[in-house]
């Protein structure tokens, strides 16, 4: 497999988890994780700006060839729905402003891909980013450990355009 370098992001506007993990041939290591956070007590365009410089600075630091997104589906509180949603155009935006590849995934695809149970909970998925990527210590707050499961859930997705042009002339 290719080189290459994947930005995974669990969208928020109080918190957003980033994680980085590169893969090298069939070696996956997380190069960076952490939370973008906003205070609650600033306007949310203010707060959206600054979300939006950080990404843009994570981006220019790791240069991602893709940025892969869990997408909200459903939350029971419509206010977080709409500001979730609105960090998560920002992340996209910015994304593809940079040129990188943006593509979003369900929270059961990640929980799926990464840990083999599309419902389990944040702790198990935790332990499994740990243990895929031979994280030591905690991923806290839970936000970067979510990121980089969103990461991995693409680089177990991703087919290379080699191979996914052979699979389409075999169909």
């Amino acid at each position: 497999m290719e080189h290459m370098f994947v930005l995974g992001i669990d969208p928020g506007l109080s918190r957003c988890g980033y994680g980085v993990v590169e893969q090298r041939r069939h070696k996956q290591r997380a190069v960076a994780a952490g939370v973008i956070t906003t205070a609650p007590s600033d306007n949310t365009p203010d707060r959206l700006a600054e979300l939006q410089g950080e990404i843009r600075s994570l981006i220019a630091e790791f240069t991602p060839s893709v940025v892969a997104v869990e997408r909200v589906l459903f939350q029971n509180n419509v206010s977080t729905a709409i500001s979730v949603g609105q960090a998560s155009g920002i992340v996209m935006a910015e994304a593809i402003n940079a040129a990188c590849d943006v593509i979003e995934y369900s929270p059961n695809e990640i929980k799926l891909a990464v840990a083999g149970d599309g419902s389990a909970d944040k702790g198990q998925m935790e332990t499994m980013v740990r243990l895929l990527l031979d994280i030591k210590q905690p991923l806290r707050p839970v936000d970067a450990a979510d990121a980089l499961g969103v990461a991995l859930c693409h680089l177990a997705h991703y087919v290379p355009p080699r191979r996914a042009r052979r699979e389409e002339q075999n169909a």
